[in-house]
């Protein structure tokens, strides 16, 4: 057997790059589907939340992945996310990334459930908008160099299929215009309010120079040259704050850009939550509710639980999930032992959804899909090893040799297709926890305590 690669793409592959969905039709879990494999029973229940969730059926309460390391809690938790729509945010953070010197834990958690909901904003712009006929700049003498000149204006002659007019502008328009090299037979559009400058492309009536160009050919403007133009973007409530904090105040436009003040206090965020709010009601913005995927939530303290206790009730709550791989252990900061490590009174906010480990066929299906994501070439018995070695180890020793077999194969001169000689040098070169622990037994003297 070999797998050949996907052509014709490139990009940073990662654990879960190839996952696009539940893999659900139906409310039944394919085998394989949208780069989900096995885990059926959890998948389906994973698919009744996302129902759950559409329906707004799910508020105040929170989604618990919990089996042992390496069998899908992630890559269920970014599946549900994919679920939603390409828009929908989606925050991932290690319960152990909330201690730091420099932010309090409930700051950092504060900061990522802001990031996990999204608000699509729509803006309505006056903008002049057409084809460059002529472009004349006056240069003046720079103030500090006797030797240069610098753009003083700019007059351009702008048309469209029924208006052509003339637009005069000062030294940051003219500087636009010079730095995105703007000529004779290029659409722009300019905003009437801050002057911002934006090259749309080319006119497919303008003369072609060359053969190869890096340009972009569009039908010219059609209407009048001034007009209203719908914007429509997607922000976080983080950035949101972030902006607010900056800027102190403005419109929806001016909360995009610029300012000195970073600081962000709760009175900041419940003015950008009346903001949003307010567009709510206007008709100018909706809420995108995101995933929060918080792994390892057993290194969460009791303080940690108690913010989020109280953050899940809010009405600007995301789909939190959370992910662990603990069984009955003690809570951070208590002596007292809990399931997961989790207070039994947020426990019960929780609906548990449990992973088992994988079997040989679906290891063998994600191996075969991963392969091919990466674009390897392997032949049949060095993929049956990798099979047998995710079997007996676990399915993350073998994805992870993935990546150093392609180096192998090319040092031994068989940059064609990956061999059983590659994997057994892999396996070698690069042990699993089985045979660490082995080495640690052995040697146990010779390391330090």
């Amino acid at each position: 057997m070999t797998l050949t690669p996907i052509e014709g793409r490139f990009e940073r592959i990662g654990f879960h790059t190839h996952i696009r969905g539940l893999g659900v039709r139906n409310g039944k879990a394919l085998f394989a589907a949208d780069g989900m494999v096995g885990q059926v029973k959890a998948r389906e229940a994973a698919y009744v939340i996302v129902q759950l969730i559409k329906q707004g059926k799910l508020a105040g309460r929170a989604i618990l992945l919990a089996g042992p390391p390496g069998t899908g809690k992630t890559a269920i938790a970014l599946a549900i996310a994919k679920e939603f729509g390409r828009d929908v945010p989606f925050i991932s953070l290690s319960g152990s990334e909330i201690y730091s010197t420099d932010l309090k834990k409930t700051e950092i958690l504060m900061r990522a459930i802001r990031r996990a909901i999204g608000v699509r904003v729509r803006d309505y712009r006056e903008v002049i908008e057409g084809e460059v006929k002529n472009i004349e700049y006056k240069m003046v003498q720079h103030p500090y160099n006797p030797y240069q000149q610098i753009p003083e204006s700019v007059t351009i002659t702008l048309s469209t299929d029924t208006e052509t007019r003339d637009f005069r502008g000062g030294t940051e328009i003219a500087i636009a215009f010079l730095q995105q090299n703007i000529r004779e037979g290029d659409i722009v559009m300019i905003d009437k309010e801050t002057g911002r400058v934006t090259k749309l492309g080319r006119a497919k009536s303008a003369k072609r120079e060359y053969d190869i160009e890096g340009e972009i050919y569009i039908d010219p403007p059609r209407g009048p040259l001034m007009k209203e133009k719908e914007f429509v973007y997607t922000l976080t409530l983080h950035e949101l704050d972030i902006s607010r904090a900056r800027r102190g105040g403005g419109g929806v436009f001016t909360l995009l850009f610029g300012g000195e003040r970073e600081e962000i206090t709760n009175e900041i965020r419940q003015e950008v939550d009346e903001l949003v709010k307010n567009w709510i009601e206007e008709k100018r913005a909706e809420i995108i509710p995101g995933v929060l995927f918080i792994d390892e939530v057993h290194m969460l303290d009791i303080e940690a639980f108690a913010f989020l206790n109280r953050a899940l009730e809010s009405e600007m709550a995301p789909v939190v999930i959370f992910a662990t791989n603990r069984g009955l252990t003690k809570i951070r900061g208590t002596d007292i032992k809990s399931p997961h490590g989790i207070p039994i009174d947020f426990l019960d906010r929780l609906l548990i959804i449990t992973t088992e480990p994988y079997t040989e066929e679906e290891i063998r299906k994600i191996l075969e899909i991963k392969i091919e994501e990466e674009g390897l070439k392997i032949d049949k018995k060095a993929f049956e090893k990798l099979v047998k070695l995710g079997v007996e180890n676990s399915l993350r020793y073998s994805l992870m040799l993935l990546g150093p077999l392609e180096e192998i194969s090319k040092i031994s001169g068989r940059e064609g297709e990956i061999t059983e000689e590659d994997v057994d040098r892999a396996s070698e070169l690069f042990i699993d926890y089985k045979k660490s622990s082995e080495i640690l037994t052995k040697y146990e003297k010779d390391f330090l305590e």
